[in-house]
């Protein structure tokens, strides 16, 4: 069986690696199954580090597509002609898309259009409003896949309730955790903590990286504010630089907003860990922070893994910015909510997709 794994963006390769892993293995074992890892983007896309790939163990791409374009409908058509030729070149038998991305979009079309199995992981997700772009996206995706791999019962039902078969959705858990269980021995403190005299548990980690949020001055400057004065401790911003330059033209400064560079993946993962709290846009990062116990607060009023909140350590505040300050007294004080593992977050996902993989392809 030959299977081809699409990565779009960044945050794919996450999930790709223990999924890569999990297939070298039955490989290995004399399983019939192999797999191509094809990046959509540039080999020179900035957005990945030179580390990320060593810090996954995870091999580099096979093929790159080469298509950077921002403008969507360019960039649809360029990966759909792009991955089409790549499928000529290299055959396969299932081609799996990962998350909600326009790349994932596009290659499944390719996929569903050459007859080949289309694997959908992290499938089900909604938002339930058509407005937003990614929506748009997974309602496609799901609608063209074969196989839906599922990180919750929310999926599941979500699945269901749009006229899925049930036969073609499996539950097998959230596979970023494969991920973070096999880092969390190999986290690395960042070089910046010692430079900036930055102590364990005692700093809150805050992320930005949602265009909405960034492009709207006033949005960004009662997000920072609020937090600047909402607790005594240090805040540890990773920020790309367009982000700090944007707030540094607001003139939003503080002796305890320390922003530095972003951070390699196992770098991050130890801030994460180590903070008192984490004020986040990233549905990932509150996912991490849920497994490793670390207070979240999420800037939106949705989460695309609503178990984090039902059953893990994130709250949602929406756009009521305010809720910040409660959140962090309540922190400050040790009230934070009690929090449970979700269901199959026990870095085991890979290995059930892959016995999948073999059974039903």
């Amino acid at each position: 069986m030959k299977i081809t794994i699409i990565a779009g963006a960044r945050p794919n390769f996450m999930k790709i690696a223990p999924l890569a892993r999990a297939i070298k293995s039955a490989s290995e074992a004399g399983k019939e199954i192999s797999y191509r890892l094809v990046y959509t983007g540039s080999k020179n896309d900035t957005s990945i580090e030179p580390s990320l790939f060593s810090d996954l163990n995870l091999t580099p791409p096979d093929s790159y597509l080469e298509v950077e374009s921002d403008n969507f409908f360019k960039r649809t058509a360029d990966i759909i002609v792009a991955f089409a030729d790549e499928l000529d070149k290299h055959p396969a038998n299932a081609v799996i898309v990962v998350d909600d991305f326009t790349p994932t979009m596009a290659c499944s079309l390719v996929a569903k259009k050459k007859g080949i199995k289309v694997v959908h992981l992290v499938a089900g997700i909604r938002s339930f409003d058509m407005n937003k772009p990614k929506e748009v996206n997974r309602m496609i995706i799901d609608g063209l896949s074969d196989i839906l791999f599922t990180a919750g019962m929310d999926a599941n039902r979500n699945l269901s309730n749009t006229g899925t078969d049930i036969n073609n959705i499996y539950f097998v858990g959230n596979i970023l955790i494969d991920t973070l269980r096999l880092s969390l021995p190999n986290i690395t403190r960042p070089v910046n903590f010692d430079i900036l005299g930055i102590k364990e548990n005692d700093y809150v980690l805050l992320t930005l990286n949602k265009r909405d949020i960034i492009n709207n001055d006033e949005k960004l400057k009662e997000i920072i504010n609020t937090i600047i004065n909402s607790s005594s401790k240090k805040i540890v911003a990773p920020l790309h630089s367009y982000v700090k330059s944007k707030i540094e033209s607001l003139g939003l400064k503080s002796d305890r907003l320390l922003i530095i560079q972003p951070q390699s993946y196992l770098s991050f993962i130890y801030a994460a860990k180590n903070a008192s709290a984490i004020v986040t846009d990233s549905g990932n990062i509150a996912e991490e922070a849920t497994f490793m116990n670390v207070p979240c607060i999420t800037l939106d009023n949705y989460t695309e893994h609503n178990e984090t909140v039902t059953s893990g350590t994130n709250l949602l505040i929406g756009e009521d910015y305010s809720r910040i300050k409660e959140s962090m007294e309540k922190i400050a004080k040790g009230e934070w909510k009690n929090s449970t593992l979700p269901e199959r977050w026990d870095g085991r996902t890979s290995e059930r997709i892959v016995q999948i993989l073999l059974e039903e392809i």
